[in-house]
């Protein structure tokens, strides 16, 4: 499989699938990838790159010249599938356009991720996740009442195309199974990330109804929001269904308003959170963290400390599961990063190495690269 793309949406569908053994071929400008200049670096050496390409053999290639887009075109011949982020049309000019590509390798998934898409008005436009993040109606539904719209932190938009993209991929492999050719996969971010922002789009639609910015808590249900304690550590309570809100409040010591006919209803109780807040805000915040969440968990009740990132690397639960790795490197010695997403029982997944040295792998993976004639467009397996 070739990463042709750059910064995080695809390469991080390509890294999810290496996880799990696809061999990743890691297709890269004389530059390097833009994101080896993204976050921090420890001696020069940058961390984000580190664990974003594990598991990936870097190439490089400038597609730009016409004997580097021969050298692509072959190892596409051999590829299962490429992905890509270039702005649309930019392959096609390289002489590398799906055509071209399906021509050599019929069996190909070619997956390609833009901001907006492969057509459409805004086709051309340069985008990343958070011109998503503004344009799906996120930013807009984020952040406290009075305040502006809010961007995550992290690159959301990114992470959840990135997400799609490995799952379309997957399912064009299987499809190919079937119908006995590849096909291309058009992911645009913004769409990928208004999927994944619930039913806001259909309660519009039936209702005429707009999310509102309600900071931490929700539009759908109450108690849920943070909660300072009296250590000045922060939980965090979230009371979803009917049984689990009845017993924070008994908890509390409010079971009185239990009985109140709108607690019945998540829609109810969110609109009566403050007068839940007003209830359960001074009981945690008279109690240190540890206490809280001892109390949370006797009853049954849902709660999490707010952690920050010494506090993930400590917790036993995490630690039980393996949450981390400590993978080998040649330029850090070794690098801890999130182990893999999931666990398979059969087929579990796998760090091997971490982000390599822009181009380590050139030379190996050009000279495995499968022959194609120009003439037929037809691949010679070696």
């Amino acid at each position: 499989m070739i990463d042709a793309s750059t910064l995080f949406a695809g390469p991080f569908a390509a890294r999810l699938l290496g996880d799990f053994g696809a061999e990743i071929i890691k297709v890269e400008q004389p530059a390097g990838d833009p994101l080896r200049r993204f976050g921090h670096a420890h001696n020069d050496v940058p961390l984000l790159w580190k664990m974003l390409s594990r598991n990936k053999k870097s190439v490089v290639l400038d597609l730009r010249k016409a004997e580097d887009a021969e050298r692509f075109r072959r190892l596409a011949a051999g590829a299962d599938a490429v992905i890509e982020n270039f702005r649309p049309g930019t392959l096609e000019r390289w002489g590398l356009g799906p055509d071209v590509l399906t021509e050599a390798n019929p069996q190909l998934v070619l997956a390609r991720v833009t901001a907006f898409g492969q057509d459409g008005p805004y086709a051309g436009r340069p985008g990343f996740g958070t011109l998503a993040e503004a344009m799906s109606g996120l930013a807009a539904m984020s952040g406290e009442p009075d305040g502006p719209p809010a961007l995550p932190s992290f690159p959301l938009g990114d992470a959840v195309a990135g997400l799609h993209t490995a799952l379309a991929v997957l399912i064009a492999l299987r499809a190919r199974d079937v119908i006995g050719t590849g096909q291309i996969a058009d992911i645009a971010i913004t769409e990928t990330l208004i999927g994944t922002l619930g039913a806001q789009l259909t309660v519009y639609d039936q209702l005429g109804v707009k999310p509102e910015r309600v900071g931490n808590r929700s539009n759908n249900s109450a108690p849920r929001d943070v909660y300072r304690c009296a250590d000045d550590r922060w939980v965090a309570v979230s009371a979803p269904a009917t049984q689990v809100a009845e017993r924070v409040l008994r908890l509390v010591g409010r079971p009185d308003l239990c009985a109140e006919p709108w607690f019945g209803t998540g829609s109810g109780r969110a609109g009566h959170r403050e007068l839940l807040d007003e209830a359960i805000r001074p009981w945690i915040a008279a109690r240190v963290r540890d206490e809280v969440v001892a109390a949370f968990e006797a009853a049954e009740a849902a709660v999490a400390p707010i952690y920050e990132v010494d506090d993930v690397l400590a917790d036993p639960q995490f630690q039980a599961r393996g949450l981390t790795v400590e993978v080998p490197d040649d330029e850090l010695g070794t690098v801890r990063m999130p182990g893999v997403p999931f666990r398979l029982s059969a087929t579990p997944g796998r760090i091997d190495w971490a982000g390599p040295p822009v181009g380590a792998h050139t030379e190996q993976v050009l000279e495995q690269a499968v022959p194609v004639s120009s003439s037929t467009g037809e691949a010679g397996h070696e």
